[in-house]
């Protein structure tokens, strides 16, 4: 059996990216999505989660970019004084890699981010983390201690083999941008681990990840050659929908009018047709079992 879960990652982040990604699941193929704690538009995305059970949500875990949920005092070596995260990947990597971020830390805020979700009324289907951070091995662990502590057995394998990238953008000589192939290819050497540590701690995960490299650049024609030759078991695309109004334009993201092309990927004419077609089961993290 072929089944596809596809998650509109930043639920949460500004109106424009919630309203995006509840038109990408009305009138589109997208079914689950995942949302940031310390969004400045948490509260509205929860709105939006209520008023529509049928999408799946889980908890886009941050810890680059914005502000701590957990009191700064909590996680001082995670966060300045003021609560701010490191600002970006690089610079929470490098902190992680001179020991500087303690482990502590890192699953305070981490718990907090679900705690916050789950006070709002929902219950989270899965984990996954913003920028990818559980790539990263000390991140990882912190995750799946948390995630197996509160009870929440599905989560994110971020890990996408660069052979199978979906077939999107400008190429050159027929072949990705390095940048996109060197991302993948670094945080594949963690693979072994995760599954390794999911294993342990009974945690569940699709069998296959998509989107990696197609971040920002998500096409319908990417879209069907990805339902031409999914393979069997539980698959999962990330994506990223949305409009972007004013708020987006002023938010510290690369991704803005690309949300857009994505949204209308996403809700191409044809595309659930598509996907019964071909037999595939489009479900959200509930469920993966």
């Amino acid at each position: 059996m072929k089944t596809l879960i596809v998650n509109g990652d930043d639920f949460g982040l500004t109106r424009g990216v919630n309203a995006g990604i509840v038109r990408a699941f009305s009138e589109g193929i997208l079914t689950s999505t995942t949302l940031m704690a310390n969004g400045d538009a948490f509260d509205d995305a929860v709105a939006l989660a209520r008023a529509n059970p049928g999408l799946g949500v889980g908890c886009h875990l941050v810890l680059v970019g914005g502000h701590t949920v957990a009191p700064a005092g909590d996680v001082p070596s995670l966060a300045d004084k003021n609560g701010k995260l490191p600002g970006s990947l690089l610079a929470l990597v490098g902190k992680l890699g001179c020991g500087m971020i303690h482990n502590r830390d890192i699953e305070t805020e981490l718990r907090a981010q679900i705690e916050r979700v789950r006070r709002a009324g929902i219950e989270p289907t899965h984990v996954d983390t913003h920028k990818h951070t559980h790539s990263h091995p000390r991140v990882m662990e912190a995750l799946v201690r948390v995630a197996g502590e509160m009870g929440i057995r599905r989560v994110r394998k971020p890990f996408e083999d660069p052979r199978n990238f979906l077939a999107v953008g400008p190429r050159r000589n027929g072949r990705l941008p390095v940048k996109q192939r060197a991302l993948a290819a670094a945080a594949r050497t963690a693979a072994p681990l995760f599954r390794r540590l999911a294993k342990s701690h009974g945690l569940l995960t699709p069998d296959h990840f998509y989107g990696l490299g197609a971040t920002g650049r998500l096409q319908r024609e990417a879209i069907l050659d990805l339902l031409e030759r999914l393979p069997d078991g539980a698959s999962e695309l990330m994506c990223h929908p949305g409009i972007c109004d004013a708020d987006l334009e002023r938010t510290p993201t690369r991704l803005k009018r690309q949300r857009e092309a994505e949204l209308a990927a996403l809700t191409g004419a044809g595309l659930r047709e598509a996907v019964a077609e071909r037999g595939i089961r489009l479900v959200s993290y509930r469920e993966l079992n």
